[in-house]
Order: C-alpha cells, then sequence, then structure tokens
C-alpha cells in the first residue's frame, strides 16, 4: 500500500495507524529503543511486587506502625493510578521522548530516596514521588511502542513488553528475597530500591540516543480541568479499595466511591461537552477494538493483582515458607509464562483473538488444579503439589498480557495514542486494585488461610471464564 493511501486511510478514520511519517519517528527504530523503554517498564512492575518482600524488615528498621506500612504499599499504587490518563496527555503534547526521560529521572531520584529513606514517613513520601514518575513513564512507552513499530515488528515488541511486565511482577519477590538474604553492604531491604540507580542512570544515558522523539501530530491542550477531575475521581475510587478493606469499610471509603462515580460522570460530561482539547477523547470509545479490549484488561487484571497477593499470604502465612521459598514457588509461574508470551505474538498471527480465549482458559484450568491440590494438602501437605497448577496458570498468562494490550492500541491513530494508553493504564492499575478489594473479601471471610486460598482461586477460575467470553468481542484478527 503507498504513503499516499494510508494517509488518505487515516484521515477517513481515527483508530487505524497512520504511517511513521506523520508521528515523526524514523522508519527503522534504533536498535536500543525496546531495552530502554522495556528496562524502565520492568523497574516500574518489579518495584509494584519487591516491596513486599521488604515490609517486615522495614517495620524493624524504621519503627514502622501499621498504618505506614500499609501506606509504603499503597502510596505508590495510588500516585500510579492517579495521574496515568494526564501524564499519557503530557506526552502528546510535549514529546513522549521528554515526558518518559522525565519520568525516568524522577524514578531513578525517587528510588534513592526510598532507600535511603531516614523514617517510615520519609519512605512513604518517596514512595508517592516513584508512583507519580512511573506514572509519566507508563503510558510514554505504550505510546512508543505503538507509533514505533508496525505490523510484525509491532506485535514482537508487544510480546516483548507483556514478557517483560510479567518477569517483573513474577519474580519480584525471588529478586527481593535474594537481595535481601545477600544483605550486600549491610543494606538489607534497602537494596531492593537502590538497585534501580545504576540501572535508571544506565537507561537515562542512552535516552537521548535510543529513542526519538515524538508527539501527537496536532498538538493538543492540556485541560486543566479535566485533568482534576479525573486525578479527584481516580484517588476516590482507588483509595477506599487499597484502605477500606484493612479498616473495615468505615462510612468514608463509600462516601468516597460515591463521590468518585459523580465525579467520573462530570468529567464525562466535561470532556464531551465543554473541552476543546479532551484527555480522553470519546471517538475512542465507538471503536469495537478499542472498548472491547478495555473490558477484557480490566477483566484480566481483576485477577492478577488479587491471584498474587493470595498466593504469596497463603504461601508464607498459611503454610510458613519465607521470602525466598515463597519466591521459588512464584518462578513455576514464570516458566510457563515465558513459554507462551515469548510466541504469543505468533500465535494470534495464527489464532487471532482465540489465542486470549485459550489463554483464559488455560488460567482458569490452572487455577482449578490449585483450589484441588490446596484442598486436598489442607495445611500440612507438600507446596510442590502447587506446581501444575502455577505452571499452566503462567502458560494462560503469557497468552493473554500481550495480545491483549496489542489489540486495544493496534487501531488507535497517532494522535489519540497518547489518550488510549493513558486510559489502558489507568484500567490495569483500578483493575488490579479493585481485584484486591473484592477478592480480599473472599479470601479474609473464609475459615482459616487454606480455605481462603481455594475458595480464591475458585472465584478467579470463574472470572478467566467470564474472560474468555468476553474475548468474543474482539475483533477476529489481533
Amino acid at each position: 500500500m503507498s504513503r499516499t493511501t494510508l494517509h488518505s486511510a487515516a484521515r477517513r478514520s481515527t483508530t487505524r495507524p497512520a504511517p511513521h511519517g506523520s508521528t515523526g519517528l524514523p522508519d527503522h527504530p534504533a536498535r536500543g529503543l525496546l531495552p530502554v523503554v522495556l528496562t524502565a517498564t520492568f523497574m516500574t512492575a518489579l518495584d509494584f511486587f519487591i516491596v513486599n518482600v521488604a515490609v517486615p524488615s522495614v517495620q524493624v528498621d524504621l519503627r514502622a506502625g501499621p498504618a505506614a506500612v500499609q501506606w509504603v504499599i499503597a502510596g505508590f499504587g495510588l500516585a500510579l493510578a492517579a495521574a496515568l490518563v494526564t501524564a499519557g496527555r503530557l506526552g502528546d503534547r510535549y514529546g513522549r521522548r521528554r515526558v518518559f526521560a522525565l519520568g525516568l529521572a524522577l524514578f531513578t531520584l525517587a528510588s534513592a530516596g526510598c532507600g535511603l529513606a531516614p523514617t517510615a514517613d520519609a519512605l512513604v513520601g518517596a514512595r508517592v514521588v516513584q508512583g507519580l514518575a512511573a506514572a509519566l513513564m507508563g503510558p510514554q512507552v505504550l505510546a512508543i511502542l505503538r507509533t514505533a513499530y508496525s505490523g510484525a515488528a509491532q506485535a514482537r515488541a508487544f510480546a516483548m513488553y507483556g514478557l517483560t511486565m510479567g518477569v517483573g511482577a513474577v519474580f519480584g519477590q525471588l529478586i527481593g528475597g535474594l537481595l535481601i538474604r545477600a544483605d550486600v553492604l549491610g543494606l538489607d531491604w534497602r537494596s531492593c530500591f537502590l538497585i534501580n540507580l545504576p540501572v535508571g542512570l544506565a537507561a537515562l544515558g542512552l535516552v537521548r540516543r535510543c529513542l526519538p522523539e515524538s508527539r501527537a501530530p496536532q498538538r493538543p491542550g492540556l485541560d486543566p480541568v479535566g485533568a482534576l477531575l479525573v486525578t479527584l475521581a481516580l484517588t476516590g475510587l482507588v483509595l477506599p479499595l487499597i484502605q477500606g478493606r484493612d479498616q473495615g469499610w468505615p462510612l468514608w471509603t463509600w462516601l468516597c466511591l460515591g463521590g468518585s462515580a459523580a465525579l467520573l460522570a462530570v468529567f464525562g460530561v466535561h470532556q464531551h461537552r465543554h473541552s476543546s482539547s479532551p484527555l480522553v477523547d470519546t471517538r475512542l470509545l465507538r471503536e469495537r477494538a478499542f472498548g472491547a479490549g478495555i473490558l477484557a484488561q480490566l477483566a484480566f487484571w481483576l485477577g492478577q493483582a488479587s491471584f498474587f497477593l493470595v498466593l504469596a499470604l497463603y504461601l508464607q502465612q498459611g503454610r510458613g515458607l519465607d521470602a525466598l521459598g515463597s519466591g521459588l514457588v512464584f518462578t513455576t509461574i514464570g516458566a510457563g509464562y515465558l513459554l507462551t508470551s515469548t510466541v504469543a505474538h505468533r500465535l494470534a498471527a495464527r489464532l487471532g483473538r482465540q489465542v486470549v480465549a485459550t489463554g483464559a482458559l488455560l488460567m482458569a484450568a490452572g487455577l482449578g488444579l490449585l483450589a484441588l491440590a490446596a484442598q486436598q494438602a489442607g495445611g500440612t501437605g507438600s507446596v510442590w503439589w502447587l506446581v501444575p497448577g502455577l505452571f499452566v496458570d503462567g502458560l494462560g498468562m503469557g497468552m493473554v498480557i500481550a495480545p491483549v494490550t496489542t489489540t486495544v492500541l493496534a487501531r488507535v491513530s497517532p494522535q489519540l495514542v497518547g489518550s488510549a494508553a493513558g486510559v489502558l493504564a489507568t484500567v490495569q492499575q483500578v483493575g488490579g486494585a479493585l481485584g484486591i478489594a473484592l477478592i480480599g473479601i473472599v479470601f479474609y471471610g473464609a475459615d482459616g488461610l487454606s480455605q481462603g486460598f481455594v475458595q480464591s482461586v475458585a472465584v478467579l477460575a470463574v472470572l478467566e471464564l467470564a474472560l474468555a467470553a468476553l474475548v468474543q468481542l474482539l475483533p477476529r484478527r489481533i
């Protein structure tokens, strides 16, 4: 197809990919582009999960109380979720490389602040800054991959993105356990954060050389009213989901949730009627691939963070494993994940949307095996009976993450890709928080940790079946 034909197609539709020329990107991206952006993705995913391993040592070293410990975890997730939509639009306006570099520099600096924190309050503050920095990077990574690559190369790039996210999440606990066990220079838990310094600085030094600058073809405005509305709405949604269960769902949590719903409605009206440059362009929601893909993303991430949480609690509190032993069990998920995530783009080329449905069914089967193994073992049998179920679950995960992400972004035009990436990343974070809140009710409401784990994975298996059905709304070809 000729370049002229492509330009005409792009003008006719907001959801078909435009040629590279419309974004200012070269036809052949620099060889180091993927390693640089995926390094940032890995650091973000790792820091989201690795902190769970560090918490016991933080409590002792900084004399941190339960509330402070909660905010060490929650501060990062809250700041990340609240800022993603706005961050996506900042990249469209000021340049994705520029905003990505700012986020990477800020994340590296905040990691130093975490590792050197003298008090629990200082650690919480640094974690909030880390979350904001991660929000600046996340949508830019997705937008850069979408605009720098096309066709089979784009599918491979998103496959590597999915692989990186999964490795950071699955192996985060093992890496943290190894770092704390090694206790290099007597740093203990601090090494979990300080390890980001050399990695972040190295990646930052390569940004200008490896990442071409790109922005939306027509530079959008910022819409400060919309940014304020969506930030307040997402804060009101995520905060009670993070804090509500531990506090017994007091009145303020329900007021926040109700206020969040009202603010989201006001935000939607503002975007449609009053904003000349909306943060979330309503044209995105009219595209079947984007709308159905966002629903599929929500269903998937409802299960992911909550599954990792209940598995870690079951292994460490229910079965008495330490962080390193628990991390070793997690590697069985990683083994399955590595097998399928590296070839997911090839499977998607053959099977289309059914690759995601197959992955969801495999995850449901793996979770069913886990429930049976845990039910038979009770609190005394070997944890290694969990391995077959974990391996099968990992196989399914590898077939879902990258193809679903590709589906959501592949047909979005360069003009809207930053906004779309911000929405996608926000759905991932909100889905994770909502899943933890809902599955937490099941897990802690059961008679003991073993039964809580069995009932939780049974519910998650049903959720994966729902995902397999929801995938049928996606376009046949990914």
